[in-house]
């Protein structure tokens, strides 16, 4: 609970407000729908080597140029649509950070016709439910663990690039696949309780 009205969030939420509306709207829900697990596996990717803040505040324009990521639509980027993203100063303008999310689409595509479903698919190499942690403090957090080292040679084998390890504990942690609100944030229980597992 609350104490005096003020609302307790995990440290890294800090003062400023998009930070802290993604806290306490998006972060650690569970996600099972393809186009938003795309878009975080992306965004996720984006941010090695920058604060997650730069890529928040650039995520709107992310979903304007990257067809809302539409997994389709984004496969279907040629060179000339990625030469003109690479000068757009809306989106991090890494050539291989811009040319990997369209190998994803593709490789996203391409694991969809041989297995049915991406969400499904990740989600069973997450172990099918979500992990709920129960960390006090933010240096008890791991940066990556056995599973999400599993999820990325999992990934890399088919194909995705940007997917390393510690990336794909971010975005674990960003699509609900494990709870690391800490135990006295107001949204660790909530985050239990809309806990989601299967399909």
């Amino acid at each position: 609970m609350s104490v005096a009205g003020k609302v307790r969030r995990c440290d890294w939420a800090g003062d400023d407000r998009d930070y802290q509306r993604y806290h306490d709207k998006e972060w650690g829900i569970p996600v099972r729908g393809e186009r938003k697990l795309f878009e975080m596996l992306t965004l996720e990717g984006a941010q090695a080597g920058l604060s997650w803040i730069t890529i928040l505040k650039k995520r709107a324009h992310y979903r304007r140029v990257f067809a809302n990521f539409d997994p389709k639509k984004v496969a279907r980027f040629d060179r000339r649509k990625v030469e003109r993203l690479l000068k757009d100063p809306g989106i991090v303008r890494n050539r291989l950070k811009v040319e990997s999310t369209v190998s994803n689409a593709r490789a996203l595509l391409r694991w969809k016709d041989e297995e049915g479903s991406f969400a499904r698919g990740l989600w069973d190499l997450a172990g099918g439910e979500t992990r709920i942690n129960r960390w006090k403090t933010m240096k008890q957090v791991p940066a990556k663990t056995p599973v999400s080292d599993r999820m990325s040679k999992e990934l890399k084998r088919r194909g995705f690039r940007f997917v390393g390890s510690t990336i794909c504990y971010a975005f674990m942690q960003a699509c609900g696949m494990v709870n690391d609100h800490l135990v006295d944030c107001d949204r660790y229980r909530e985050c239990c309780d809309r806990a989601w597992v299967g399909e």
